[in-house]
C-alpha cells in the first residue's frame, strides 16, 4: 500500500507558514484514506487522517494553531 500526494499546502500563522502535504491511500477494501502531514519544525510533524481532504483542511487549520500555541506555553518556564 502506497501514499501518493494529491496536494500541498501552507498554513500561516503570525509571521511563520508550516508546510502540509496531503496523502491518498487506497486501503486492502478499496477504500480511499487521505492523510495530511504538518510539518511544525524538522523532526517535528504532526500526522492526521481522515476520509476526505476537505475535513482534514478544516482540521489542520484549527489544529496547528493550538498546537503552536500550546507547545509555546509550555516551553515558559513556570513561577515556583
Amino acid at each position: 500500500m502506497f501514499r501518493t500526494l494529491v496536494k500541498t499546502d501552507a498554513i500561516g500563522l503570525d509571521d511563520r507558514t508550516f508546510a502540509v502535504r496531503y496523502f491518498e491511500l487506497r486501503t486492502m477494501r478499496g477504500d480511499r484514506r487521505y492523510s495530511a502531514e504538518i510539518v511544525i519544525a524538522p523532526g517535528d510533524r504532526i500526522i492526521l487522517d481522515d476520509d476526505s481532504v476537505l475535513n482534514l483542511e478544516a482540521r489542520a487549520n484549527c489544529l496547528v494553531p493550538a498546537t503552536v500555541y500550546s507547545r509555546a506555553l509550555a516551553a515558559r518556564p513556570t513561577a515556583a
